[in-house]
């Protein structure tokens, strides 16, 4: 089965970077995140590519379903972007949470 970035819906896409992003500032690790994806992203569409080819030893493992969501992010660049805002704003968020039951 080939992944079909094509079909993802917008709601399916939105899901993914939300997914990403809320696992990644969950885990505190968006500074090296957002590094990782601006260093990679002239080979993003690559990258995508690369789950494609995985797809049949991934799939198993991780989802077909998952594959295509977060090859999608990959797939478009102007996803990464979004990914990385999306990133920060969750970031901001638990930051000023933060702050403020410190005070």
């Amino acid at each position: 089965m080939l992944i079909d970035y094509d079909n993802l819906t917008e709601e399916q896409i939105n899901g993914a970077i939300e997914d990403v992003a809320r696992h990644v500032v969950r885990r505190r690790l968006e500074a090296p995140a957002i590094l990782l994806l601006e260093i990679h992203r002239p080979v993003s569409f690559i990258a995508s590519q690369a789950l494609v080819v995985g797809t049949p030893f991934l799939g198993p493992i991780l989802g077909v379903d998952r594959l295509a969501r977060y090859g999608s992010i990959l797939h478009d660049r102007a996803n990464l972007d979004r990914l990385i805002q999306r990133i920060d704003e969750l970031a901001a968020v638990r930051d000023h949470t933060a702050k403020e039951s410190a005070t």
